[in-house]
């Protein structure tokens, strides 16, 4: 072989051991990448996950309070239909304890 072609092909591997090294490099860096990539989702993924979990209590804390006030208010609506009613059967009681009163007499009495 003539040293013009011998020193082609040196030249030629030479370019393709570049190549590969490049190639590796490249292979090298794109696998570092992956993993940054994979702990920057990851690291994202925990953000979200937080804020979801603070959203979530908060509308718990929201529904909680409005039930809170909806048995508030129904509690009122009941004590006050039970002090109406209990009212209603003093008046009726006082209203009627006299002649109660004279009816148990006069039945003891002729007893």
């Amino acid at each position: 072989m003539s040293a013009v072609a011998q020193s082609k092909v040196a030249s030629i591997m030479k370019a393709l051991s570049d190549l590969e090294n490049n190639i590796d490099s490249l292979n090298t860096k794109v696998a570092e990448m992956k993993k940054n990539l994979v702990t920057k989702a990851n690291s994202e993924v925990e953000k979200l996950l937080g804020k979801t979990r603070e959203m979530a209590t908060k509308e718990a804390e929201f529904t909680i309070e409005e039930a809170k006030q909806r048995a508030t208010t129904q509690s009122k609506k009941i004590t006050k239909n039970a002090e109406s009613k209990l009212k209603e059967l003093t008046d009726k009681i006082n209203a009627n304890f006299d002649e109660a009163v004279k009816h148990v007499v006069s039945t003891v009495l002729e007893a």
